[in-house]
């Protein structure tokens, strides 16, 4: 269990609203829960809602590998009490964080593969292009490899690979001749110095998505493993639930929800388990007006029957 947060006052300020929580509620609350793993909890949005709407002597795994998020994440839901546990973890370990805390069978799984937003707009973490901050990018402090590393260490050959791979953006061997070229006189230090290099090879922003999205995308995604760490938590969740229990993933690309649907549909024609959701949920229009950074999201869901 991590610390409390040292300043509550300012929680409200880096709370992440929760994407299609009114769906994801439906979906979860409709079994009355008494175990549940927030596999991805955050800053506590979801799990906030699913516990409120939960039988009293519900309880919640939280997990995330983001240390800052899971601070905020327990003031937040230090009103539920012993009922929210939170642990720093990958949620592909969730198998194994399930056990120690006696969390073998649950009812309720969820997963939102979405950044927060308070991580995306503090510059010192570097996720974002909107912010002149360092090229860092990692969700877990503690791991090695930064985007640093990434855009000043890679080969041209290996970074056009993952720019493409994980950015699926066509320029991907323009834009690492052009890394690999300006880094060679000077290293690319900060997320501003990368954005302008972004422009001048595929030009200005005028409109739609900005030049530099698909390549930041990729660097976010090969620095944390994302879709590594989603594959083995895709193999290992549905096999934690209980009978009538039920997973959610919210995913916000196509590189996140495709692994999803297919692992989803694969289980849906086993006879242990239905598939909730033959077509992704969409937020809708109402939300997406209140939260552009929802129009993207995607919702499928899992219920095991046996």
């Amino acid at each position: 269990m991590l610390a409390a947060a040292e300043n509550l006052s300012d929680i409200p300020n880096r709370i992440h609203q929760p994407v299609m929580s009114v769906e994801v509620r439906d979906l979860l609350c409709e079994r009355r829960p008494l175990r549940i793993i927030d596999a991805t909890v955050g800053t506590g949005g979801h799990a906030a809602v699913l516990l409120q709407n939960s039988p009293s002597a519900s309880c919640l795994l939280g997990l995330d590998r983001d240390p800052h998020a899971l601070e905020t994440a327990q003031a937040r839901l230090i009103q539920f009490g012993a009922r929210a546990r939170l642990n720093n973890a990958d949620f592909a370990d969730l198998d194994v964080e399930a056990r120690k805390a006696g969390f073998d069978q649950v009812d309720a799984i969820l997963a939102d593969l979405g950044m927060s937003t308070f991580a995306l707009d503090d510059p010192n973490r570097g996720f974002s292009f909107r912010y002149d901050g360092p090229l860092d990018m990692r969700m877990d402090p503690s791991e090695p490899v930064r985007a640093y590393d990434l855009v000043n260490e890679t080969g041209e050959r290996e970074l056009a690979h993952i720019i493409y791979e994980y950015g699926e953006e066509r320029a991907s061997r323009r834009i690492a001749r052009a890394i690999v070229s300006a880094r060679s006189r000077a290293p690319i230090a900060t997320t501003g110095e990368l954005r302008t290099l972004l422009e001048r090879v595929l030009g200005p922003h005028r409109g739609g998505v900005h030049p530099a999205t698909r390549t930041f995308q990729a660097l976010r995604i090969s620095v944390n493993h994302e879709l590594q760490s989603l594959q083995r938590f895709l193999e290992k969740a549905p096999g934690l639930l209980a009978k009538g229990g039920r997973i959610c993933v919210l995913a916000y690309h196509s590189l996140e929800d495709r692994p999803a649907k297919e692992r989803f549909r694969e289980l849906g024609r086993e006879p242990d388990f239905t598939l909730l959701t033959r077509k992704a949920m969409r937020p809708s229009p109402a939300e997406t007006a209140d939260n552009p950074r929802s129009r993207s999201a995607r919702l499928r869901s899992l219920e095991r029957n046996l």
